[in-house]
């Protein structure tokens, strides 16, 4: 993008009662920015109010300049680029959405943004060691397989996403990737302790995002980028969720698009797999294994004998991890897959304290189960 285009898409966005909606009725009606900025405000006031049409004749204020000056200092490192609707890399899924962002700030691949295997995984930001490990696993599988696994950046289940799509790409580095959308501007790392992460998705995958350079993280920001994670996917997989949940305005914004909707199931004492079986009861697809996934969206992933991963759950392949213990499978039968503290496991085998709480200690120690706050323990089932 030259630099007038530029300064055009961002004078006529960053104009006070300019949303996208508003920029697209403007771009429909007259052409490129530089077109709409060029009319009378008798002609802009055929399609937005007096005081928008006034804003856009106005002189250009000096934080606009600045913006610009910013954007273009930005674009000039490798691998950075600015999307507008007009741009024939602008990915066509989002363009078929209702609502597009007019501009998209990407750093990264961006020929990410034109591959057509794309699924989003997102979930809860405390999520469950089960769920997170389902994540993780599941977009390794789903990367493995070709897919681009699409999340949004937030800790938890959608750290998860991106790591294990990272992950598949050291063994399998022509299979998928990650895309990243942020609540944020591209220039911001949101959380904070997500710094080392965003530099592993802006070398291997891509960091996506609609707001300008220097846009700090606002409540508000996360909708809006739920749409644009739906929007750039064939489906989106919820694999924990609270009933009030991002993650499934996520699903319903998907369910809007036309994309498919998918969860895992979970325990019905685990709170966070409420949203999932929300969804589930709404007419989402239930998802044991990634061919359910796979097989829905009639991608054929490639065969791979010394998989690891949850692709096979339905082939009861042997499980390489050492075989538990009696005492330690007598335990695991009674925690079963639901949350439980301390003293109902106690409740539940008879046993003695102490036989509880070195049972639990080697379980943990071999990655078996998880100890939640609270006191509280999960089995953790291997992929």
């Amino acid at each position: 993008m030259q630099v007038d285009e530029l300064a055009a898409w961002l004078r006529l966005l960053e104009t006070p009662g300019v949303g996208s909606e508003t920029a697209r009725r403007l771009l429909a009606a007259f052409g490129l920015p530089e077109e709409v900025l060029a009319q009378s405000v008798l002609a802009l006031e055929r399609v937005v109010s007096p005081a928008v049409a006034q804003a856009l004749r106005s002189t250009p204020s000096r934080d606009l300049n600045d913006l610009i000056a910013r954007t273009r200092d930005w674009l000039a490192e490798p691998a950075r680029h600015v999307l507008s609707l007009a741009d024939s890399s602008y990915p066509a899924l989002l363009l078929q959405t209702a609502d597009p962002p007019p501009l998209l700030y990407a750093s990264g691949r961006l020929e990410l943004l034109s591959r057509p295997r794309t699924l989003a995984i997102v979930g809860a930001r405390n999520p469950s060691a089960q769920g997170a490990r389902d994540a993780h696993a599941f977009a390794m599988a789903l990367a493995n397989a070709g897919v681009t696994v699409v999340s949004g950046f937030a800790r938890g289940i959608d750290a998860q996403a991106h790591e294990g799509a990272l992950q598949a790409m050291i063994t399998t580095p022509s299979g998928g990737a990650t895309i990243a959308v942020l609540g944020t501007g591209c220039d911001r790392v949101y959380p904070a302790s997500h710094r080392a992460l965003a530099h592993r998705i802006a070398e291997q995958g891509l960091l996506l995002s609609e707001f300008p350079l220097g846009t700090p993280p606002a409540r508000s920001h996360f909708p809006r980028r739920n749409r644009i994670i739906s929007g750039l996917s064939r489906g989106v997989l919820v694999t924990e969720a609270a009933v009030h949940s991002g993650s499934l305005i996520t699903a319903r914004l998907a369910a809007e698009q036309g994309r498919e909707v998918f969860a895992i199931p979970g325990s019905i004492h685990n709170p966070l797999s409420r949203g999932c079986h929300r969804l589930l009861r709404e007419g989402a697809k239930l998802v044991e294994c990634v061919d359910d996934v796979l097989d829905e969206l009639g991608w054929n992933a490639p065969a791979d004998p010394k998989s690891d991963h949850p692709r096979g759950a339905r082939e009861d392949k042997p499980d390489a991890i050492e075989p538990a213990s009696p005492a330690a499978q007598e335990l695991l039968d009674a925690l079963g897959y639901a949350i439980m503290s301390f003293d109902e496991l106690a409740a539940r085998t008879g046993r003695s304290a102490q036989w509880l709480g070195e049972q639990l200690l080697a379980l943990e120690l071999q990655g078996r189960v998880a100890r939640l706050p609270g006191a509280r323990f999960q089995r953790i089932e291997r992929a």
